[in-house]
């Protein structure tokens, strides 16, 4: 995990496995930027090899948290193969993503 910006604009970069062997790692670090900061987090998951059902629980309490904070979590990055995922699971109706524009 790599996390860059201020308190008002948070940006985490996740890699390598979302799932039952790293999330205890990952929801500390999501749920510590939400209490700390204000505005949207940012979760870029484009470097994400796997994700299993523990990971995306985690990425769900995450985006709760952020709601009840009044604030968003914000997936970025979202490969193919996580948006397959995410459609699967519907929970590309809950979580919100967004798509930003490739590097010039």
């Amino acid at each position: 995990m790599t996390t860059t910006g201020s308190s008002h604009d948070q940006r985490v970069a996740l890699r390598g496995r979302l799932d039952v062997s790293t999330v205890g790692d990952v929801r500390t670090c999501l749920h510590d930027l939400l209490g700390e900061g204000t505005g949207d987090l940012l979760v870029d998951v484009a470097d994400v090899d796997v994700a299993d059902a523990t990971g995306l629980g985690v990425l769900v309490g995450a985006h709760r948290r952020a709601e009840r904070l009044e604030r968003h979590l914000v997936l970025v990055g979202v490969t193919p193969k996580l948006t397959r995922l995410l459609r699967l699971t519907r929970l590309h109706r809950i979580l919100r993503v967004r798509v930003e524009a490739a590097a010039a």
